[in-house]
């Protein structure tokens, strides 16, 4: 187990190293920052010496070394458009798209297992033939139009639910407001929650139903009924155990994807996180707020495969963890 986590360690820092350099490096791309930072009605000569006070006239090398010192110590940047540290920015919207995607990991796991086994177990009845023919649809939906969809549906048709923000929160701890200690809070989680689950959901219902009826054909599986056992025993004891390992692999890197997806969902229903705040910060060319943006949500990637590859040497012991980090 050390020695693993020592690997995924030194591999961490690798990929931070290339998401840091490829973020640094787009930044050139994207615009001038001082066009936002100044307009167009300040003079060359004044637009040269910010330049120079900025250090945007060294060369790439010295600009992203300088970066990368900072970077190490906890500096990212200072935002162009907040006049504040990056980092400081991202983790006041932290929370918000934490709590976004939790709150769509518990539908999928809530609503993905008991349909992935029901509909293994029972494949030629009508629910599941309902439920199988919804999942095609469900993949086939980019998340935008779902939310858009689900805004005309509750919101402006049924008036249940609220449309856009995050309602009335509660504070807990420093930067940390939570949806979850209000009800208006939940009233306003659900719809967002619900659309960004409907990009992973599908995928997780069909999964758990293949990997489930290859395991109810195995032998330890064929064995277990022979001895008598309760069958809903045998389906979520002995069968989803093991149906779990490779959904706990490709769950571990979606819901990191989630955190990316969430770019979409959020600008949809004004969800004031992380990716309404990227948005922004493109649209005004706030290079060092993007460039913190990107590495924030690359240690995010990269935490959640380290801790998936744990779960899974804790759910099936016989996996050497050593060799799974080679």
């Amino acid at each position: 187990m050390f020695a693993y986590l020592v690997k995924r360690v030194f591999q961490a820092a690798a990929v931070m190293f290339v998401i840091s350099l490829i973020g640094f490096a787009i930044q050139d791309n994207l615009g001038d920052p001082l066009r936002e930072l100044l307009g167009q009605s300040v003079s060359e000569e004044v637009r040269q010496e910010l330049r120079e006070e900025l250090g945007l006239n060294d060369s790439f090398v010295t600009q992203y070394a300088r970066f990368l010192g900072k970077a190490l110590q906890g500096d990212l940047g200072t935002s162009y458009f907040f006049k504040e540290p990056a980092l400081d920015v991202i983790l006041k919207k932290l929370p918000a798209t934490l709590e976004l995607v939790l709150g769509a990991t518990l539908i999928i796991v809530g609503l993905s297992v008991p349909l992935g086994v029901y509909t293994a177990i029972r494949p030629n009845t009508i629910l599941s033939r309902i439920v199988m023919g919804i999942s095609i649809v469900g993949i086939s939906i980019p998340v935008f139009l779902t939310a858009i969809l689900m805004i005309f549906l509750f919101s402006v048709e049924l008036r249940w639910l609220p449309s856009y923000g995050r309602g009335d929160v509660v504070h807990v701890f420093g930067n940390w407001e939570t949806n979850f200690a209000s009800l208006d809070g939940w009233a306003h989680i659900l719809l967002p929650s619900l659309a960004l689950a409907s990009i992973m959901l599908p995928l997780f219902i069909r999964l758990i139903r293949a990997e489930m009826m290859e395991v109810l054909q195995s032998e330890y599986v064929k064995y277990a009924r022979a001895k008598g056992l309760w069958p809903w025993r045998i389906y979520f004891v002995h069968a989803l155990k093991n149906t779990l390992l490779p959904v706990i692999t490709v769950g571990g890197v979606q819901i990191g994807t989630m955190v990316a997806y969430t770019i979409l969902t959020e600008t949809v229903f004004q969800w004031p996180g992380m990716g309404f705040m990227f948005l922004e910060a493109v649209n005004r060319v706030d290079t060092p707020l993007i460039v913190a943006y990107l590495i924030v949500v690359g240690f995010i990637f990269v935490v959640t495969n380290t801790i998936v590859d744990l779960i899974y040497g804790l759910v099936n012991p016989t996996v050497n963890l050593a060799r799974m980090g080679a």
